[in-house]
């Protein structure tokens, strides 16, 4: 087993624009991911599974709601730091940082912004501490990126409500405990709706044979004839907004994670270049991969101003969809071409489990997909810089 010996760069010293509780917050997360995840992450990719016993440790460095409020069982924490977490957890790997993106965005955050407070009284506090897991209902086997088109679909019973449809894609949906499922009604308005498991007619059959965020859960929802009991209605949104709120913050931190298999990649492949010795001298030595190592380097420092500023952004209630696009887009691109550039200086070595790039690369095909696809990412700021829509 090898030792994590991951150094951060930090070529802009932009930890100065940092304040002490960010670094705190991010010092946290790092020594608990080269001590949790690193030795064992290699072999669970392996094996297809989820390590499950970390759970416990995700909930404790405040990976899952960190700017949930307090009273909820949140961190309290800004979005910079909800941000560096997701840096830190992905450098890990990208199937870790989705089970804790998952948890975070696309479960906690609708039950505290559209849900009333009785529903998260009930269910934040022990989502925030890992005691439940969740999982989130958007795609459908016929509409990605087109979720408006779904089918799966509620009808008022009276006392209850019956829900029927498929999801496919979901992330921890083999172990959820309750799902945020997004379903019209019978006018087609769309509703988010908490289903808990062991609800007669709901299931959650796994996803199998992945090459990609094989350390990651992913399986399908599927509802038949599900009774949900009224108050499982999150009342306060409706309309596709409400999902695509929740995918505003998931794509953000999306867009820092991928910083973090960036650094990852960079940070083998500077390592492995100064001491591979080739024709006499170390390879770093060389044009070809000094011109690999400085564009990487440069890549990762734009991206690194990028969500900073985003962040900030963020923190002011000024962030629009368009421009969390664009840093998703922009950074899972960007961690992705690292990777391959990465791989391409370790030779044959990079594509061995003795080192995290070829995982990285594997679970960038991915992240570079959902939560919205590298070309829907581009007509969004198409869209924002033209007003002319052409997504059809």
């Amino acid at each position: 087993m090898k030792p994590d010996l991951f150094q951060a760069p930090d070529y802009y010293l932009l930890d100065e624009l940092l304040s002490d509780e960010h670094k705190m917050v991010r010092d946290a997360a790092r020594e608990w991911v080269k001590r949790e995840v690193s030795p064992i992450i290699e072999d669970y990719a392996q094996k297809a599974e989820f390590p499950k016993q970390i759970i416990s440790g995700l909930a404790d460095i405040g990976a899952f709601g960190p700017y949930i409020p307090e009273e909820y069982g949140g961190a309290g924490l800004d979005q910079i730091s909800y941000g560096l977490i997701m840096q830190e957890i992905e450098r890990g790997d990208s199937g870790v940082r989705s089970t804790a993106s998952v948890q975070s965005s696309l479960v906690m955050y609708p039950i505290w912004k559209y849900g009333n407070e009785e529903q998260r009284k009930k269910y934040l506090p022990k989502l925030a501490s890992g005691e439940f897991m969740g999982c989130f209902g958007l795609t459908e086997p016929d509409y990605g990126s087109n979720p408006a088109g779904m089918i799966t679909n509620f009808k008022d019973m009276g006392d209850h409500y019956l829900l029927n449809g498929a999801k496919m894609w979901i992330s921890n949906a083999p172990f959820a405990d309750i799902a945020v499922v997004w379903a019209k009604n019978e006018e087609g308005r769309i509703h988010g709706l908490i289903v808990e498991r062991g609800m007669e007619g709901f299931s959650t059959p796994e996803t199998h044979n992945k090459w990609s965020l094989r350390a990651s859960a992913t399986g399908e929802l599927i509802f038949d004839n599900v009774k949900v009991p009224k108050e499982n209605l999150l009342p306060n949104k409706s309309g596709l907004g409400g999902p695509l709120g929740c995918l505003d913050s998931a794509r953000y931190g999306i867009a820092w994670g991928a910083i973090g298999a960036a650094m990852d990649c960079y940070d083998t492949a500077l390592r492995y270049a100064k001491e591979r010795v080739q024709f006499d001298k170390p390879i770093a030595a060389t044009q070809l991969q000094q011109k690999k190592l400085a564009e990487m380097i440069t890549e990762i420092t734009k991206a690194q101003l990028l969500t900073w500023r985003l962040g900030v952004l963020r923190n002011e209630g000024k962030a629009t969809s368009a421009q969390i696009s664009m840093a998703k887009r922009n950074n899972v691109d960007m961690a992705l071409h690292i990777a391959r550039e990465a791989r391409q200086i370790l030779g044959g070595m990079g594509i061995t489990g003795e080192y995290s790039i070829m995982r990285h690369m594997m679970n960038l095909e991915s992240v570079i997909t959902y939560e919205g696809t590298h070309d829907i990412h581009l007509l969004i700021t198409g869209l924002d810089i033209t007003g002319h829509a052409a997504f059809k």
